[in-house]
C-alpha cells in the first residue's frame, strides 16, 4: 500500500488528527497513520482525500469550490466515497470505515432525491477518479484508463 500510494505523486503532508484535501496548495493532510484505529482505515481514508485531489484543475477538473452542506459539495464526497470504494476492491481495503461517514448521507440522500441521474454522474466521475489513481500507481495502462474514460463519458 505505501508502494502504490507514494508512485501517485500527491503533494502529503502529515499533520494534525483530520484528514483534507486543499484544492489551492493542490495538497492532502492527512493525520499520522497510527492515529488510525488500523493502519487500513489509515489507507482508506487517504483513498478517499486522493479522490478529493483528481479532482483538480490540473487533473480531471471537476468543481471543488462548494460550502459543505451544498448540493454540489454532497456530489463530489459521494463521488470521493465511490472512488475509494472502488480503489479498496482493488487494494483489499476494508469498507468499515465508512460507519464513520454517515453524516453525509443525509445530503447524498436529498441530492438523489433531486436528480435521478445523480448517482450515474458520481459513479462515472469516481470510476473517472479511480482509474487515475491506478494508473498513476501502476497498476493499469494509459490504454485501460481511455476505454474507461470513454465509457464514463457515455454514462454520463
Amino acid at each position: 500500500l505505501d508502494a502504490f500510494f507514494g508512485q501517485v505523486g500527491a503533494d502529503l503532508r502529515h499533520h494534525g488528527a483530520q484528514a483534507y484535501y486543499e484544492p489551492l496548495r493542490d495538497r492532502v493532510t492527512m493525520p499520522r497513520a497510527e492515529l488510525f484505529d488500523a493502519y487500513d482505515h489509515y489507507y482508506a481514508t487517504l483513498a478517499h482525500e486522493l479522490s478529493h485531489w483528481t479532482g483538480h484543475a490540473s487533473r480531471l477538473d471537476r468543481n471543488l469550490k462548494n460550502r459543505f452542506g451544498s448540493a454540489a459539495y454532497a456530489a463530489e464526497e459521494l463521488i470521493a466515497e465511490l472512488s475509494s470504494a472502488m480503489l479498496g476492491a482493488e487494494l483489499g481495503l476494508p469498507v468499515t470505515h465508512l460507519d464513520s461517514h454517515a453524516s453525509y448521507i443525509e445530503h447524498w440522500l436529498k441530492l438523489l432525491k433531486q436528480d435521478d441521474r445523480a448517482i450515474l454522474t458520481a459513479a462515472a466521475k469516481a470510476e473517472e477518479a479511480s482509474r487515475l489513481l491506478l494508473k498513476l500507481a501502476g497498476r493499469i495502462s494509459t490504454d485501460d484508463t481511455d476505454e474507461a474514460s470513454a465509457d464514463a463519458a457515455l454514462a454520463a
